[in-house]
């Protein structure tokens, strides 16, 4: 598994414990729905700019999005 499939992986993992949709996590993010999905199924080199977006939106330090990476 590559880094884009791992932070893909742990960014579903914390969206799905955090009870939200894609579609939730982008509005919460400003990012759009298709973009998440790309992210969480490894297609995209998310920028750092977007994972800080993601994790405020996911009420997280950014550090815990790499935690178990």
């Amino acid at each position: 598994m590559n880094i884009k499939e791992k932070v893909g992986k742990r960014i579903k993992e914390l969206r799905t414990q955090a009870g939200l949709t894609q579609m939730e996590l982008a509005w919460k993010s400003t990012l759009d729905r298709t973009y998440i999905n790309s992210v969480e199924n490894g297609r995209r080199n998310i920028s750092i700019t977007n994972i800080e977006k993601i994790a405020n939106a996911l009420s997280i330090n950014i550090s815990a999005l790499f935690e178990s990476i």
